[in-house]
């Protein structure tokens, strides 16, 4: 097998698990069970620009090991105000690659680095806490709406 053949294999689908709108710049973060993605972002999150930074997301996985490195018990996925935490896959796997979300089709491009904010959020060492493990940020290829519990899967190389 060559490295293109194994880049291209994952065990499974993903899943996700929970979606979350910023209605403003500093507000508490809305959780929801469903949401429009459209190319500029979720519909509701006052983050849409559109282009490679449309929307974030972090994986379930990595939310016990930012909560462990910060000193906390758990940690909400509102707290890192990212949009969508999906789980099953890895997202690091799925860069330049064109994936399903639910209805919608999105393109991995690349990692979201801590904001200082997290210091106030997780407490001394939370933006540290946060390296290596803060998500990705994506465009939107194709609107469509999704929901807790829709499928998260590779479908190709992105296109340029």
């Amino acid at each position: 097998m060559d490295l293109k053949d194994l880049l291209s294999r994952h065990a499974r689908e993903g899943r996700i698990e929970w979606i979350g709108l910023r209605p403003a710049r500093l507000a508490p973060v809305d959780e929801v069970r469903a949401a429009e993605l459209h190319e500029d972002g979720l519909a509701g999150d006052h983050h849409g620009s559109g282009g490679k930074r449309a929307v974030t997301l972090i994986q379930a996985e990595h939310l016990p090991l930012i909560a462990g490195f910060a000193g906390l018990a758990s940690l909400a996925p509102a707290r890192l105000r990212r949009n969508i935490v999906v789980s099953g896959i890895n997202l690091a796997a799925l860069r330049h690659r064109i994936v399903a979300l639910g209805g919608a089709r999105i393109e991995i491009s690349g990692p979201c680095a801590p904001c200082s904010r997290m210091e106030t959020e997780l407490g001394f060492g939370g933006y540290n806490a946060m390296r290596g493990h803060g998500g990705w940020y994506a465009r939107v290829v194709s609107a469509g709406g999704i929901a807790i519990g829709d499928a998260v899967a590779s479908i190709s190389h992105a296109v340029d």
